[in-house]
């Protein structure tokens, strides 16, 4: 069945479709990977009894730990037959490495495929590719490979520098942008910095990674909707992937949810238990890749914390939707009796316009307890300041971090360590 037509039918039908797939993928584990031969030995498990997408529940989770511990004993392939490796961005530890054949390249780019289908672009399309395609990253691999298999253009221009990237739209007239969706405000401060009417440019719709868009009633949170007000007419697309499960998920034109591409992976949405939680419940992400043959997962808990939604899409498709990040397993904060995530502290200080930029570091204190320190950029450094920002943080989240004032080309050089493929927000020293 082709992977658009497999979004269509109803649920319970993807998922006898899924547990075919499951099979194989578990036959094909079985016999070629080191890692989980090992595991079904000791766990006593019968792969060939697994049969549903329930029985999945029988083999444990494989953790991020797992990975770095283990990470060679989870390839299933001979070395010759690797086409190219990436890693981890390591967000929550040491990076980890993936390797991909050319299969599995294949399976990269129709994952992407998708993604431009689902948001609405054409071949005619030009796609300006703003994301990192150097440092063994994956994401700029699959927005490529995605584009090629789809028949739009692209340019690879890379992440950052503001005024190459509005060169490039004005000559080779981009359509659609790939990016980091707080780069776009960036390239709003520099067009207007410039008299560039961004407005009136060719760019019709951005394809957003790394960062959160939406609230999980599909409204735009702060930052969302601080790039619409200033662009209305911009449609902003969430793509949600990590590299372990070698696929992501993507907003359609409903703008409703990221939705799952069932042919690729099996999703479940887990708690502190392993244990399964309902629609619209916060879980953990937790993939089993179908169709890999260098490095496939069963079970991986991504960290990545969401609620889902199973009702069919006004789009008409019918595969399960992710709501937005909510935070990250590892990155959770219990600050003076509030459960937090760095997220709710950034929408916080993303919307105060003072702010230039800012690092959150979380601690343990001389009580063993969590603290929240926050380092901010700005240039009011007044005590009135800092005490409407603690002000502000009592009235969203109950409780007020401290707050400290740094030099504003500091915080810029923290938020992007030495071989950092990513701005840095968060550090956590517990």
């Amino acid at each position: 069945m082709l992977s658009e037509e497999l979004q269509k039918i109803p649920l319970p039908e993807i998922k006898m479709f899924q547990a075919t797939k499951m099979a194989e993928t578990l036959a094909y584990i079985k016999t070629n990977s080191p890692y989980y031969s090992k595991l079904f030995d000791r766990e006593k498990i019968d792969v060939e009894k697994i049969k549903t997408l329930e029985d999945l529940q029988q083999i444990p989770v494989t953790t991020k730990q797992d990975l770095q511990l283990r990470n060679m004993e989870f390839l299933c392939v001979p070395p010759v037959q690797i086409l190219d490796y990436v890693t981890t961005s390591g967000t929550l530890g040491d990076p980890v490495t993936f390797a991909l054949t050319l299969n599995d390249l294949h399976r990269l780019a129709l994952s992407e495929y998708l993604s431009y289908d689902f948001s609405g672009c054409k071949t005619d399309d030009v796609i300006q590719l703003m994301v990192t395609n150097d440092r063994a990253f994956m994401a700029g691999l699959a927005c490529l490979l995605g584009s090629f298999k789809f028949g739009s253009g692209i340019i690879r221009v890379g992440n950052g520098i503001p005024e190459l990237q509005w060169n490039t739209i004005k000559n080779i007239h981009t359509t659609v942008l790939n990016c980091v969706p707080s780069f776009i405000l960036k390239l709003i401060e520099f067009a207007d910095s410039q008299g560039i009417d961004y407005r009136q440019s060719t760019i019709k719709k951005a394809i957003c990674v790394g960062e959160s868009l939406r609230n999980n009633d599909h409204s735009f949170n702060i930052l969302g909707e601080k790039i619409h007000s200033l662009w209305p007419e911009l449609a902003l697309y969430s793509n949600y992937a990590s590299t372990e499960m070698q696929s992501s998920f993507n907003e359609c034109e409903a703008q409703c949810g990221a939705h799952h591409k069932p042919d690729l992976t099996i999703v479940e949405f887990l708690d502190d238990n392993n244990q399964h939680v309902g629609e619209g419940e916060p879980g953990e992400i937790t993939v089993t890749t179908l169709g890999v043959e260098g490095m496939p997962m069963l079970r991986f808990k991504t960290g990545d914390i969401c609620v889902h939604f199973e009702e069919p899409c006004a789009c008409g498709r019918r595969s399960i939707r992710l709501g937005p990040i909510i935070g990250r397993k590892g990155q959770m904060i219990k600050y003076k009796g509030t459960t937090l995530y760095p997220i709710a502290l950034y929408d916080i200080l993303d919307n105060i316009s003072e702010i230039t930029n800012y690092i959150v570091e979380v601690y343990t204190n001389t009580i063993g307890t969590d603290n929240i320190c926050i380092r901010v950029g700005s240039r009011n450094n007044s005590e009135l300041f800092v005490k409407q920002i603690k002000d502000l943080f009592r009235s969203k989240v109950r409780v007020a971090p401290d707050v400290i004032f740094e030099p504003i080309e500091l915080i810029a050089r923290k938020q992007m360590p030495p071989l950092s493929r990513k701005l840095v927000k968060f550090f956590d020293y517990r």
